[in-house]
């Protein structure tokens, strides 16, 4: 099911000097799918002013993800994610500069801010190369996470560097090597298949760069 809508909140924080003013946008207005599209009646839900996909009685069949609407290009995201569900199987992740393949239809292709156990804030390449592109040492990761409870996510995209931050800190910094790789496209919110698993996502901010 698809809902097509606008971006719910635009602000503009001035900038100093010589620097334009920056935009940032909510991408989630807390209480509608306005601006997102996938499958609302039954994979994701919203709950106390979150976007909730999955489910912790039965077990997620496939791969799903809320995706917007709008494409995006350069740009800082922030959000908020909990992560719930059987430790020998919890993932999920956030697509940017990606895509929705034709077959099959619930799958994306593009880069992701990978969630869940042996993946916390890597860099993922889905359905595309399907490989990790950068991981953070699990040692810091052991530091930096709070499982089962709501932890901040960043992902800074700008020219094809990308860097990733797990609760003020920075696990990846990764400069894409192949030019051909597209730096633009839409952002998706992901459960991943195969297991029983609750993902949470909230105060989903976006901030435009040049």
């Amino acid at each position: 099911m698809k809902i097509v809508g606008f971006l719910v909140a635009v602000v503009l924080l001035t900038g100093s000097g010589s620097q334009p003013p920056q935009q940032v946008v909510a991408l989630f207005d807390g209480k509608t799918f306005q601006g997102w599209e996938g499958d609302t009646t039954n994979t994701w839900q919203i709950e106390e002013e979150a976007l909730i996909g999955g489910s912790l009685a039965e077990t997620v069949p496939h791969n799903d993800f809320l995706v917007t609407t709008q494409p995006y290009e350069n740009f800082v995201l922030r959000l908020k994610f909990k992560l719930l569900g059987d430790e020998g199987f919890i993932n999920a992740g956030i697509q940017f500069h990606s895509q929705r393949l034709d077959d099959p239809p619930y799958e994306m292709i593009g880069y992701q801010a990978d969630l869940g156990q042996d993946y916390w804030a890597s860099l993922y390449d889905e359905s595309r190369r399907r490989k990790t592109l950068a991981a953070p040492d699990s040692a810091l990761v052991e530091t930096l996470l709070k499982p089962n409870e709501w932890n901040d996510y960043e992902i800074r995209t700008q020219d094809g560097r990308i860097q990733l931050f797990l609760n003020g800190r920075r696990t990846v910094d990764y400069t894409e090597p192949d030019k051909s790789i597209p730096q633009s496209g839409y952002i998706g919110l992901q459960i991943h298949g195969g297991g029983k698993a609750k993902v949470f996502y909230k105060n989903i901010m976006l901030e435009k760069l040049p």
